[in-house]
């Protein structure tokens, strides 16, 4: 609008330069018209010519025209007369040449009238549009935000989610009724209005209803929850209904609504009662959503991984009649989702996406797509044209613990109680059958760690004993009992290790009933507030004496743990040095060579202790010596332990 307004502006100084140039009188003399009546009294004026109130003469003898002025109601000839003056062609007469008003003139002559009127006019258009951008385009607050895709050219589809192959039949028949809708309504069957789907972020709920859009080839508007609510009252309930207006008028069509928990709160919980805004867009949704014609090809589909806040007027039939839950991928899922996120990657020939798919229990499909696209991002800064196995295995270090903090420098002192640290930790776990077993050992510095310990389960098991969970808090504690065996005191390195190991004694007792003494049943229960969506407190529900033997329980499952702990120490102590005096000199060990390392029959082990602690005094030897060497000064002085000798 700015630009138009400039244009507009030049446009009138182009077309007042041009009127100015090409008007009748540009460039002459102009002369009173008493001197004019005097020229022609002594009869110097060949001829006059009349264009409206301007007068144009020319004087005999002369190529010159002069201008003058008359008055619009008067006549030339009549004033001519009215002095004595003939007129006409005669000898001594003069000819007056009336010309009528030309089209540019009048053109010319009605935009000076009105130039004024236009410039005021710009300028307010002008003011106008800056102060609707300003307050965000506020004469269309009551307008739909939603992105719609056209479902002609489908970017999604089916094939391009992976891992969620339940929550795919489940929506298969969605996808089914938006193409043959007759075939149910002729039987009578009603297909859901509303599917939730309901998974932990990165699960790809948006990814999936995408492609539900997509199999379906519909129109698809897509709008997150957050997007409804504004600070003026009414704007989400009037964007509601722009929403299904919009849809109702593209269907059959797909309406997803994401993060549907900013608005479908449950109501009465907000801090502006009931009537606050939120809850009139959550009422206009309810009313949409009820307002379906029978027959009506429209779909909502909604996400959230809040299922347990959400209103319970959302969750009934009628509404999103069905909840589709995406967990978390198993084994086969996760390769699954690496197949689809490694399409136009290259790979080494010994590349795995299965053994990368073992290494990553927990992840989501969005977090394996990080990994693949981190290490496509390490391989091009290696400058390599091929992702390896390396890069794919640096990749799931720095997801699980973070880069390396290759600037951090640590004393020997200090590398040495890390080493004895997570080998406490990596002897534990390897020697405990419940334990899941030790896949990567190192001492290498990652985010807030100066070194870690990483397991993998055999199985992805979703259940588990109290015998796992005692081999799980014990190998937490194998950190904190090596330094205390083989440096008398522990650091405070152990401080993560000490807080899992009390957490998990607590969730044993206090939820999963796994105390002899104190039964089967829950202690405690979590107060959580609606409207923040989270837990703000913890009700007890039982005496201070059951606290009392709650906390028991605790300590007793804790130093249960410790000495199940110092047990296996104690019994492989040999191996335990012998890993850690290795992890001072690789840094890092993985599955295999820690199995060999960990299975050698034990004189083996003693001779790899001795030929270890050989080198390393060899090595403490090798820097004195370069310590002496480099304290040589001037004047060939050599400092030894006697003190300076002079040469």
């Amino acid at each position: 609008m700015r630009n138009f307004l400039i244009y507009g502006i030049i446009l009138i100084a182009i077309i007042l330069s041009i009127g100015a140039i090409f008007r009748p009188e540009a460039g002459s003399r102009e002369v009173s018209l008493s001197a004019v009546i005097e020229q022609a009294k002594a009869g110097n004026v060949q001829s006059i010519q009349v264009e409206e109130d301007i007068l144009l003469i020319k004087l005999n003898g002369s190529n010159e025209v002069v201008r003058s002025r008359k008055e619009s109601a008067s006549s030339v000839e009549e004033i001519l007369r009215d002095n004595a003056i003939p007129v006409g062609t005669a000898t001594n007469a003069v000819e007056v040449i009336v010309k009528g008003p030309s089209g540019f003139g009048s053109f010319f002559g009605l935009i000076i009238n009105f130039l004024p009127l236009l410039i005021f006019g710009g300028i307010l258009l002008f003011m106008m549009k800056q102060a609707q951008g300003t307050n965000s385009q506020a004469m269309s607050f009551g307008k739909s935000k939603a992105r719609m895709q056209s479902g002609e050219k489908p970017t999604v589809k089916f094939d391009d989610v992976a891992g969620q192959d339940e929550a795919k039949i489940e929506l298969e028949e969605v996808v089914d009724f938006l193409k043959h809708p007759q075939k149910f309504i002729a039987i009578g069957a009603k297909i859901p209005r509303g599917v939730l789907l309901i998974g932990s972020p990165g699960t790809g709920k948006t990814l999936l209803a995408k492609a539900v859009s997509g199999e379906a080839e519909v129109p698809f508007f897509s709008i997150s929850g957050s997007e409804f609510v504004e600070m003026f009252v009414g704007v989400g309930a009037s964007r509601v209904r722009d929403l299904f207006d919009q849809a109702k008028r593209n269907a059959p069509a797909i309406v997803f609504v994401d993060e549907i928990d900013a608005v479908g709160r449950q109501r009465g919980a907000g801090l502006g009662g009931s009537h606050d805004e939120r809850e009139q867009t959550l009422n206009q949704i309810l009313v949409e959503m009820d307002g379906f014609d029978s027959n009506s090809n429209l779909i909502v589909i909604a996400a959230t991984n809040r299922p347990d806040v959400l209103d319970p007027a959302l969750l009934r039939p009628g509404r999103f009649d069905r909840q589709v839950t995406l967990d978390l991928p198993d084994l086969t899922g996760r390769k699954a989702v690496l197949d689809v996120h490694a399409k136009g990657k290259p790979f080494n020939k010994e590349v795995s996406l299965e053994t990368v798919a073992k290494q990553t229990p927990g992840f989501s499909g969005a977090d394996l797509a990080n990994l693949l696209n981190e290490a496509a991002i390490l391989t091009a800064r290696k400058a390599k044209k091929k992702i390896s196995m390396d890069e794919l295995n640096e990749s799931v270090d720095r997801l699980i613990a973070g880069p390396e903090k290759k600037s951090r420098v640590m004393t020997q002192e200090e590398k040495k109680v890390v080493a004895y640290h997570e080998a406490g930790h990596a002897i534990v776990g390897h020697f405990q059958e419940e334990a899941d077993p030790v896949f990567k050992v190192t001492i290498v510095p990652r985010g807030m760690a100066g070194g870690y310990t990483r397991s993998l389960p055999k199985d992805d098991r979703r259940l588990h004993d109290k015998a796992y969970y005692k081999a799980m808090m014990a190998q937490a504690l194998g950190g904190y009992v090596s330094e205390e065996v083989f440096f008398g005191i522990p650091t405070t390195g152990a401080h993560d290790d000490i807080s899992k190991v009390t957490q998990i004694a607590k969730e044993m007792v206090t939820k999963w009933g796994m105390s002899d003494k104190l039964g089967t049943r829950t202690f405690g229960r979590r107060e959580s507030m609606v409207f923040l969506g989270r837990d703000i407190a913890e009700q007890r529900d039982y005496s201070e004496k059951t606290a009392e033997e709650i906390d028991e329980e605790i300590r007793i499952l804790v130093d249960e743990a410790k000495l199940q702990c110092e047990s296996v120490i104690a019994e492989h102590k040999d191996k335990l040095e012998l890993l850690a005096e290795t992890l001072i000199e690789v840094e890092t060990i993985e599955a295999e060579a820690l199995e060999n390392l960990l299975n050698s029959a034990p004189d083996e082990i003693k001779a790899k202790n001795n030929h270890v602690q050989e080198e390393n005094e060899d090595d403490d030897i090798k820097e004195l010596d370069a310590a002496n060497n480099q304290e040589e000064g001037p004047g060939n002085i050599k400092l030894n332990p006697s003190g300076p000798t002079i040469e």
